[in-house]
């Protein structure tokens, strides 16, 4: 049995709906969109089945990207939930065959606070389509099921339709990228915008010599200061080398090295800083990666040291 020719089939089938739907859509979906921007309050998302399922991922899409919105299960909204479902408030239900019996049965008390109702179902005929002020069609001409039954096509289109609803959303509102990241502030894009070098900098026991200093005692405060350098000041407590193990690594190299010269004769006199310790953690991972570095230094105007930062903080932090 060829079971990539299977996938690739599968694939196929709910490609070709994808762009069957994306040919058909009507203005629909512009209405739809005035709705959601009108509604004072949240936009609840309702289904059942795979159709629930798959509501409870447009919901969270939609609240991650400028939406306020939550998923409300049908049987629940029965049972004592309506009454989460305000007067300012939109619904977006979605159901297949647009009959599904718990589904249908809440409809009449959201229509009876003529609270607005975007419906998502195959056919507009359906009690679903009748009931609501919008219609966003999900029909299919097959699944892509060999039994042409499971729900893979119609739960495939249903999740795409519910994207193109939030992004025509995030369009109308210009929702911006620093916009999502407000949303998703633990997220690898929110350490990336609101992180900063003072959030991850080491201030505290930094392994500082001053420029004087004989490289076989530099080494010793480098192994206990454990990022793998040391960093060297004049007399005026100013920046003036760091001396890191790939440095000590090529003195080892030279004919005339000794322990008993000064470690700033083996360092890097121009090492990289920065006078800013309010930029973007992200920025200074470009700033390493850029040059090859494994730290930079933290500084004031004046060189005087106030911090490192090193890519192993920015690794274990998450920042890329």
């Amino acid at each position: 049995m060829d079971f990539i020719k299977i996938a690739q089939e599968v694939l196929e089938i709910e490609a070709k709906e994808l762009q069957r739907c994306a040919k058909n859509l009507g203005n629909e979906i512009e209405k739809a969109v005035d709705i959601v921007i009108a509604t004072k309050g949240k936009l609840i998302v309702t289904g059942v089945g795979k159709s629930g399922l798959i509501g409870a991922k447009i919901a969270a899409t939609l609240a991650s990207t400028g939406t306020s919105s939550f998923f409300l299960h049908p049987t629940e909204a029965m049972h004592g939930d309506l009454g989460m479902i305000g007067k300012d408030d939109a619904v977006l239900a979605i159901s297949y065959s647009g009959e599904s019996e718990e589904l249908i049965a809440i409809l009449p008390h959201i229509k009876r606070f003529d609270i607005p109702l975007i419906g998502m179902a195959r056919d507009i005929e359906s009690s679903l389509g009748k009931y609501s002020d919008v219609f966003l069609s999900i029909n299919i001409e097959k699944e892509a099921c060999p039994l042409d039954t499971a729900p893979t096509s119609s739960t495939t289109l249903t999740l795409a339709v519910g994207d193109a609803l939030a992004v025509c959303l995030m369009k109308k509102r210009d929702f911006k990228k620093s916009d999502f990241a407000s949303f998703h502030p633990g997220g690898s894009l929110g350490k990336q915008l609101f992180v900063k070098v003072s959030d991850l900098m080491r201030s505290e026991n930094l392994p500082i010599v001053s420029e004087d200093v004989l490289l076989k005692d530099a080494i010793v405060t480098m192994s206990e200061g454990r990022i793998g350098s040391v960093l060297i000041t004049n007399s005026e407590h100013e920046l003036v080398g760091v001396l890191s193990d790939g440095d000590l690594r090529r003195a080892l190299l030279q004919k005339d090295f000794s322990m008993n010269n000064r470690a700033l004769r083996y360092a890097c006199r121009t090492p990289k800083s920065i006078n800013n310790p309010n930029i973007l953690a992200s920025d200074a991972l470009k700033i390493i990666e850029d040059y090859k570095i494994q730290l930079i230094v933290i500084t004031d105007e004046k060189q005087k040291i106030h911090g490192v930062l090193h890519i192993h903080d920015l690794v274990e932090a998450g920042i890329k």
